[in-house]
């Protein structure tokens, strides 16, 4: 509870630098239909119609069904519970009235999924219960809170963000030694998600495609779940993976080269493959500033992998790491429409960003390192130890 206490705490200082009065999160069925802001925000779900309200002055307060009282009251972090049995609306109207906001700031958003939990019918629902007063026109979207919130992290949530990291690589380092010719990718797949449960730990996605194993010229590529398609000499093996730990995650990139019978190096055209990814990732931290919008950092390791003579990767370089693996707010990406304004919204110190360009060599397979780094000050600082040369396996 005490690093939920420091997001709302540090939730009041982004409404008083944003100029929003009072940001209320609407919600019901948690359980079934989580808002992705309540783990940060609360801790815990709801059954009935609940608002969770928090002000630029730091008042906070909770409204949940009467039976659900003692135990939002058990979570601890709202100064004031209030119940209700019959109808939610007469709490909230009479905390809306008091504390008087100019502008609200509500859960929901057209570009970040991660501040969309609020439902249609739960919109429909509030609009009824502001109806015939001045409130119903000062409503806004929470994202810039959202982002903010979601992006900003503290030093305890990185030091967890860098042991999920430290967690990730010590099971690609188990991958390293179990590798040989002729390994599936399902059967990578099962060691590495056996070695995830025996230590305790949870996927940082969806156990469909993670890890997502992909080997050779002919794999399925990105957001596929593994095959039963072996490793053949000559192969480039790539891992996509993460482990959540502590209620934070990694999300991580390996990538393994098998040799040819003779071969004590991968090939030229396998080496220049993934230098080019490196340099690429290089470049992007080493440019990446605080107040940058993050497509003009994906413009620069994009830029680098066409400069090479590679077709550019069709995906954005980077996205923020935290509670989830897609963590919301600002992305390193280009200006495309599926993107909305996630690509334009400037860098902060305290974001989490993955750099995970990728390309393919051709009659190999694809090359791709994914890093995670935190922006800094003065830059970046890497949270991930750096795959620098391709793992060989003989």
């Amino acid at each position: 509870m005490k690093l939920t206490r420091e997001k709302i705490e540090q939730a009041v200082g982004i409404l008083d630098e944003k100029g929003i009065d009072l940001w209320l999160t609407f919600v019901r069925e948690s359980g079934n239909n989580p808002d992705p802001i309540l783990d940060l925000i609360f801790g815990s779900h709801c059954t009935w119609h609940s608002a969770f309200i928090i002000t630029r002055h730091g008042e906070t307060q909770a409204i949940v069904g009467s039976l659900e009282v003692p135990n939002t009251e058990s979570v601890d972090v709202y100064d004031e519970v209030v119940g209700y049995v019959g109808s939610a609306k007469p709490e909230l109207l009479k905390a809306i009235e008091r504390f008087d906001p100019q502008r609200i700031a509500v859960n929901y958003s057209v570009d970040s999924v991660m501040a969309d939990g609020l439902t249609h019918g739960m919109w429909l629902t509030l609009l009824d219960y502001l109806d015939g007063t001045s409130y119903k026109n000062r409503l806004e979207s929470s994202e810039e809170i959202v982002s903010a919130l979601r992006g900003r992290k503290s030093a305890a949530e990185l030091k967890l963000i860098s042991a999920a990291c430290d967690a990730a690589q010590e099971i690609f380092d188990m991958v390293t030694d179990f590798l040989k010719p002729g390994v599936t990718e399902q059967q990578v797949a099962a060691l590495m998600i056996d070695a995830v449960k025996q230590r305790g730990l949870e996927l940082s996605w969806d156990p469909g495609h993670c890890p997502a194993v992909f080997t050779g010229p002919d794999s399925a590529g990105a957001h596929t779940g593994p095959t039963d398609c072996p490793s053949e000499r000559g192969h480039i093996l790539n891992i996509d993976f993460g482990v959540r730990m502590d209620g934070y995650c990694s999300d991580l990139q390996r990538t393994w080269y098998f040799l040819r019978e003779g071969e004590t190096s991968a090939p030229p055209e396998v080496q220049k493959g993934f230098r080019t990814i490196v340099e690429a990732i290089g470049k992007a931290a080493e440019a990446i500033q605080p107040g940058m919008p993050g497509h003009r950092i994906d413009a620069i390791a994009r830029g680098h992998i066409v400069d090479q003579g590679y077709e550019e990767y069709p995906h954005a370089l980077g996205h923020q790491v935290g509670r989830v693996a897609h963590d919301g707010g600002g992305l390193l990406a280009p200006k495309w429409e599926r993107y909305g304004n996630l690509p334009d919204i400037p860098i902060e110190e305290g974001n989490v960003f993955t750099l995970e360009p990728r390309l393919t060599v051709e009659g190999h397979g694809i090359a791709t390192v994914e890093e995670e780094i935190v922006v800094t000050d003065e830059g970046c600082r890497f949270l991930s130890r750096r795959q620098e040369e391709i793992y060989l396996v003989g």
